[in-house]
């Protein structure tokens, strides 16, 4: 069997593997290759054609014997095959992918000034499309050169912005090369990270209202063209969609509020089991990052502090994919926890009326009633839910009505 695959020198959990299994039946797996043995794995290893990662896309780029016309222009290499006479050739499918993901998205640059954070390979195939489609003045940021992260404001008229770094990418999530803020000019915001699905420079864009897309589109175009390479065929576009949408939802958590009582954790468990996912509960995480209960807590520390530690444990569980996170039922009392949420999750509020809902050992119901709590939390539920199941015919088959309204018709 030919063999492909993807290299780099630190790859965690990639998703490319899951990518082309649902873009052809050849075999690929991922090789994580020190800095060291690089050139002789590209020259001597044993594979049919790789995908290339940072940091190697620049030395895959001096070892190959021929090169496409976008790797020529790009000087950088992310595609090799290795050819009948065992020499290399290179291509650049990022420039396939970021233009498709321009398309998609229907963003315009011509005659538009845009800026592009960093200065790597992915920089250099994301600056050679923009010019192609006609773009204004394109600048490009990097740490140390003339236009850096210090002096940005010079650039505030940008109306295009485009990340290339990996700035804000898993684990590293919150952080971003500069605040959107600065820009008054922007139009569209574009970010080449993919994991999250939404990285913190494409939630200020939303905040903002301007047109702008996570990296995961440009991920999947451009494996869809390396496929094309590696399998000597000719693919549909459309498959970009259906492959991104699909590993989309196995990215996203779902993620459950609603009132204290209402089911999330039992309903959490069996859509865990059903989803084969993994299971997560913020109260049970303070509960054991604190070495005490949440009545313990509220009655030893106050509900500020409760509150602390349930923010922080959030944001902490919401970094990972395709898990299943049942929420405390004041969640949505900081505005911090949405942004946690809205980065890699689809909500799901669990709606129970107030008369149905249990107070035993849930220190808010207690004191201030089910009825008044449901009154002041109910707008913010029904504000932070991208879906809504109404609850009270069992678990089972409140789980399963959560189940059918995220997969359906995804298996």
């Amino acid at each position: 069997m030919r063999k492909f695959g993807l290299v780099g020198e630190k790859l965690g959990h990639s998703f490319s593997p899951g990518i082309h299994a649902m873009l052809s039946d050849y075999e690929y797996k991922l090789y994580e290759i020190p800095q060291e043995g690089i050139t002789e794995f590209l020259t001597n290893g044993d594979f049919n054609g790789l995908n290339v990662t940072m940091p190697y896309k620049k030395a895959a780029l001096t070892l190959c014997r021929t090169l496409s016309d976008a790797a020529k222009r790009i000087g950088s290499v992310n595609t090799v095959i290795r050819q009948s006479d065992g020499t290399l050739f290179g291509d650049n499918t990022d420039y396939f992918g970021f233009r498709r993901l321009l398309e998609k998205t229907g963003v315009d640059v011509s005659g538009k000034k845009a800026l592009v954070f960093g200065s790597g390979g992915a920089s250099a195939a994301v600056n050679t499309v923009l010019n192609d489609c006609g773009a204004g003045e394109i600048v490009t940021v990097s740490r140390k050169g003339p236009d850096n992260y210090g002096n940005i404001a010079n650039h505030s008229d940008a109306a295009v912005i485009v990340n290339t770094t990996p700035v804000g990418m898993y684990p590293y999530n919150g952080a971003t090369p500069a605040a959107l803020s600065v820009f008054v000019s922007c139009e569209a915001v574009l970010d080449v990270v993919y994991n999250p699905v939404k990285t913190e420079l494409i939630l200020q864009a939303e905040d903002m209202g301007v047109l702008c897309a996570g990296g995961l589109y440009m991920l999947v175009a451009q494996a869809k063209r390396a496929c094309e390479l590696f399998a000597g065929i000719d693919l549909p576009d459309a498959l970009i969609e259906d492959v991104s949408a699909a590993i989309e939802l196995e990215m996203k958590n779902v993620a459950l509020i609603g009132m204290p009582g209402c089911g999330k954790t039992t309903v959490g468990k069996r859509l865990a089991e059903l989803s084969n996912r993994e299971f997560h509960d913020t109260d049970a995480i303070v509960e054991a990052n604190a070495g005490k209960s949440i009545d313990r807590i509220f009655a030893e520390d106050g509900e500020a502090a409760f509150r602390d530690l349930e923010e922080a444990a959030l944001r902490e569980i919401s970094k990972q994919s395709g898990r299943v996170i049942a929420t405390g039922g004041g969640i949505v009392n900081r505005a911090a926890n949405r942004r946690s949420l809205r980065q890699n999750s689809v909500v799901v509020f669990l709606d129970r009326a107030p008369g149905e809902l249990p107070t035993e050992g849930r220190p808010l119901s207690v004191s201030r009633g089910a009825d008044a709590l449901y009154r002041e939390r109910a707008p913010l539920y029904l504000k932070w839910r991208d879906k809504i199941i109404t609850t009270g015919g069992g678990v089972e088959q409140t789980a399963r009505a959560v189940y059918d309204t995220i997969f359906s018709g995804s298996r």
